[in-house]
């Protein structure tokens, strides 16, 4: 099928910047603009410090000549694109850039992107093995036995002028001796350097020399040069950089260093603490070789003793015995002293039985309690021998609680719960000053880019304190057509309350299912409130085009049970699928054209729940309302919310909310297009063998608002036997499209979210191939000519840190953030790349993110104008928000299809690990293998038929 190809969303970090936050769903249906904006955000009303560098400085430094070489000439890079265009390549995979973006207003700006000076002689890149063999799952053992390397006087005379990633590789600015063996004697940390229990043999191989001449050449953008793989080089090069983060802090993720043992935490919730960290990468650009650093954020484990740890989680636990989070369990590294030296356990389980009343047999002591057993052996009387359960460290090794102290530093794998996500968004989201203050003061100082601490110094490699100037644009935004009324954009957005859609949905008959869940907010069916909500909701469709009878719609009451007496609401479900099907019978099977279905709490199964069973198990429509959000509020933010409901009914109906004006339409229409959307999901956090979902939407109109789609199940592990399925779900798009327009497209565009730097050649050799296959199914001996149509894919890759600062006033927000419609395609851009950096949204909170898309294979031949602009455009076309979007919508669409494919398959996606630890490798295999066909029969035949050609999703 598709490549399920990892990405960093397997990362626990969040991006201070980014904050894509996991939102229960029922958060769809309200007013979200955006996956990574939080709604109601309170902008503050005083005036915002201004992230403004003035632009004389600017100038100044612009044309002062830096002895870092701060600044690539901005001529130079015209001639390399213009030597670029004089080559006849026919190859259109990795395209070369065509030329530079010329619409637009030029701006100046900073970036995140600090320039390197670099060596003139060669690193060194050296193997490092030891002997006898540590096994990769031995991590621990890894990481003390590179400490104790470290400690050796014969090691520490290289220090200065090496780097190493604490596993197998080691690089050097000098040649070191040929052989060289170490001889390391281990022991616990803490305890003597006597008592070696064993001793280990490193041994430091030459492997090659790495020429920094070449990857000099390759930024000059030399042709000869464009074949040659900078990574190895690069990847030294981040060895070094990064070798001072690497032994003070801790690294979460890729190139992600966190430094956790500093007061600068901030509490979530019991046990739970987040810390400011940095990301810095080494990035070869035109002519400057940088490093990228951003600040990032990410939750750790509270450090302290385990005990107090656990009377404070106890206090809510209602008499039951004190226990730790499910989310923490078996996450959590505990370390011991009463041995007399520091020894490490990770958390196997945590008993029922307290010390005083677990016993064991001990060699020594026959048949003994935790407690007497700590007594005799160890003299330790305990403080909570009958309050508190002991911990088994594996194999049912008791340790008493009080006496392990939760280690510092340890990043919290699990999933943040919608309050403790709420307060990582108030700490990680920032201004765009205060994360450049971070960045150039506290970043640099923990990761030791500030010279007198960089161990880049033995390198002769220095890091300019400088951010990277360079030149931006500032795109115009398109025009926007409804069938009445104006919608006058304004910072990328735009006010719909006395405007009509383009083409309003014809609906025969609607439903309201109001949920009673606990909080009772009508009093029955002829409560006042919930006749004005529905009959002010009906008004608000017909205000915006849409076609209704005049007759109120079916009143649907669903009592659920408890969640305290049905935990799993597998009974609430129950509930509402007779009450969906008991209507559906007296309607004698007419179905509503949707369901308006109206929630008085949030739950994690009710939402996925009642998708599942209109999107799969009946084939209705369902749209939620929060009802927190629109009873009892004032007028104009109730209609603010009916409107953001309408456009999702509008666009799930058919209708259209919006168009672009011919100007803007022109690149698509050309010739008959067909925009595709690609994407891929899998969360970390669903049970061993739970299977990821693949999308694919295409537009099927020729005003690029209805996006249809096809959606599959994928087995994570094993991709690579169900490759047919990508050119199936490409076969139906092209189906639906030809369907409606009774042709098929000359051209296909595919934007591919989800995929890493890494992985571009991946979708070349995977998924190209089943693009191209799919376009053979149509040749028929009807057809006077093979169908091909032109071709183009493009990534669009959110999961960078490229950061944008503003320099002048005029093209920044009252928050600090870049104008909607920036675009980059220079100075930090690929040296041959057709890539650019474009931010079509505006940043309502925190520090704006724009969008890396880059053209791995074009048969369409775009021109960086038309591709930047188009793309712009396109992202104010997004149909179920009022402004422009951070990603174009087809590849957003595949995301929220992706998305809406997990609810079918929630009971999956909690993991329970209890009962996890002691199972061999072959039961683990066959629970996931269990998994799998339990979630594939869950599956079933997927979306309902008469879903199938809407856009169910949005």
């Amino acid at each position: 099928m598709i490549l399920h190809l990892k990405s960093n969303e397997e990362e626990v970090v969040i991006n201070e910047d980014e904050v894509v936050v996991v939102v229960e769903k029922e958060a769809e249906d309200e007013v979200v603009v955006e996956k990574e904006v939080v709604e109601e955000v309170v902008v503050e009303k005083e005036v915002v410090e201004e992230v403004v560098v003035e632009k004389e400085v600017v100038e100044e430094v612009a044309d002062e000549v830096d002895s870092l070489g701060l600044l690539s000439s901005k001529g130079n890079d015209l001639s390399l694109v213009k030597a670029f265009s004089s080559l006849k390549v026919k190859d259109p995979s990795r395209p070369l850039r065509p030329g530079f973006g010329t619409v637009g207003i030029p701006i100046t700006l900073r970036a995140n992107f600090f320039p390197i000076r670099l060596p003139k002689g060669p690193i060194y890149d050296y193997n490092v093995s030891i002997s006898p063999e540590v096994k990769n799952t031995e991590n621990k053992l890894r990481i003390r036995l590179f400490t104790l390397l470290e400690q050796l006087p014969a090691f520490q005379t290289f220090l200065p002028h090496i780097a190493h990633d604490g596993n197998g590789r080691l690089v050097s600015a000098k040649l070191l001796p040929k052989p060289l063996d170490l001889v390391v004697p281990f022991y616990e940390e803490g305890a003597s350097p006597k008592n070696v229990t064993k001793t280990y043999v490193f041994s430091v191989v030459f492997q090659r020399e790495l020429d920094i001449a070449q990857l000099t050449q390759y930024m000059e953008g030399g042709l000869q040069f464009r074949s040659y793989d900078p990574f190895p080089l690069i990847s030294a090069l981040n060895l070094v950089i990064q070798q001072h983060a690497v032994r003070t802090g801790v690294r979460v993720g890729k190139n992600k260093y966190f430094f956790p043992t500093s007061s600068q935490g901030f509490n979530l919730s019991p046990g739970i603490i987040a810390f400011q960290g940095f990301y810095a990468s080494v990035r070869p650009t035109y002519k400057q070789l940088m490093v990228n650093v951003n600040a990032c954020m990410t939750a750790f484990i509270e450090p302290g003793n385990l005990a107090d740890a656990l009377l404070a989680f106890g206090r809510n636990s209602r008499g039951a015995m004190p226990t730790l989070p499910q989310a923490l369990m078996k996450k959590v590294k505990v370390t011991t002293n009463h041995l007399g030296y520091k020894r490490r356990y990770n958390i196997r389980n945590i008993a029922t039985t307290t010390a005083r009343n677990t016993t064991f047999s001990h060699d020594k002591y026959g048949k003994i309690s935790v407690e007497e057993y700590f007594f005799k052996e160890y003299k330790i009387k305990l403080k909570h021998a009958t309050d508190l359960p002991v911990i088994d460290t594996g194999t049912k090794r008791y340790v008493p609680a009080e006496l392990c102290e939760i280690e510092p530093g340890q990043p919290f794998r699990g999933k943040l719960d919608e309050n403790q996500t709420a307060q990582m968004i108030k700490v990680a989201c920032n201004r765009p000053v205060v994360n450049a203050e971070a960045v150039v003061g506290d970043g640099f100082q923990k990761l030791g880019l500030n010279p007198s601490t960089s161990p880049s110094t033995g390198f002769d490699i220095q890091v300019s304190h400088e951010m990277a100037v360079i030149p931006g644009r500032q795109l115009p935004a398109p025009q926007l057509n409804y069938r009445a009324g104006n919608a006058r954009v304004d910072n990328g957005g735009w006010n719909i309350l006395d405007v009509k859609f383009h083409r309003g949905a014809q609906i025969p008959s609607w439903s309201v299912l109001v949920v009673r869940d606990g909080q009772q907010v009508f009093q029955g069916p002829d409560d006042l409130r919930l006749r004005g909500l529905v009959q002010g909701f009906a008004t608000k469709m017909r205000k915006s085009g849409m076609t209704l009878p005049q007759s109120p719609p079916s009143l649907l009451l669903a009592d659920l049970p408890p969640p305290n007496q049905d935990p799993s609401r597998v009974l609430a479900l129950n509930e509402i699928r007779k009450t969906f099907k008991e209507h559906i019978e007296k309607a004698q099977g007419r179905k509503p054209a949707f369901v308006l279905v109206l929630l008085s709490r949030r739950d994690n199964y009710i939402y996925p729940g009642i998708k599942r069973i209109g999107d799969v198990e009946l084939g209705v429509h369902t749209v939620h309302m929060q009802l927190s959000k629109v009873v009892d509020k004032e007028p104009n933010k109730q209609d603010q919310y009916f409107s953001n409901v309408a456009l999702k009914v509008n666009t799930k109906l058919g209708g259209i909310n919006h168009k672009l004006d011919e100007v803007a339409m022109r690149w698509l229409r050309k010739n008959t297009t067909m925009m595709v959307g690609i994407d891929v999901t899998h969360r970390l956090d669903s049970k061993q063998g739970t299977p990821s979902i693949a999308a694919v939407v295409a537009s099927v109109d020729s005003e690029f608002v209805q996006y249809h789609a096809s959606m599959r199940i994928q087995q994570t592990e094993k991709v690579e036997e169900m490759l047919g399925e990508l050119a199936d779900m490409m076969v139906e798009r092209l189906q639906a499209y030809q369907a409606k327009n009774k042709e098929l497209p000359d051209r296909v565009f595919v934007f591919r979210d989800g995929v890493s730097e890494g992985q571009y050649d991946d979708v070349l050799r995977v998924e190209l191939p089943q693009i191209l296959k799919a376009f053979q199914k149509f040749n028929s001996k009807d057809r006077k000519s093979a169908y091909r149509p032109q071709l183009s894919i493009i990534i669009c890759g959110k999961r960078h840190h490229a950061k944008f600062f503003a320099t002048d006033s005029k093209f920044a927000d009252k928050n600090g953030n870049t104008k909607p419609g920036t675009v980059v395609d220079r100075g930090i851009t690929d040296v041959f790349e057709f890539d650019f950096y474009l931010q079509a949204h505006a940043g309502i909170q925190g520090h704006a993110k724009a969008t890396h898309y880059v053209v791995i294979y074009d048969e369409t031949r775009f021109t960086a104008d038309e591709i930047q602009q188009g793309t712009h455009d396109v992202s104010y076309l997004y149909a179920r928000a009022t402004r422009a979007v951070s990603l174009i919508p087809p590849a957003y669409y595949a995301d929220l299809a992706c998305e809406r494919g997990r609810c079918y398959l929630n009971d999956f996606l909690v993991d329970d690990k209890s009962s996890t630890t002691s199972r061999s490798k072959g039961d683990k295999e066959a629970e996931e293998q269990r998994n799998y066909e339990a979630a594939k029969r869950s599956w079933g035949r997927g979306l309902h038929p008469d879903m199938a050609n809407s856009m169910f999703y949005i």
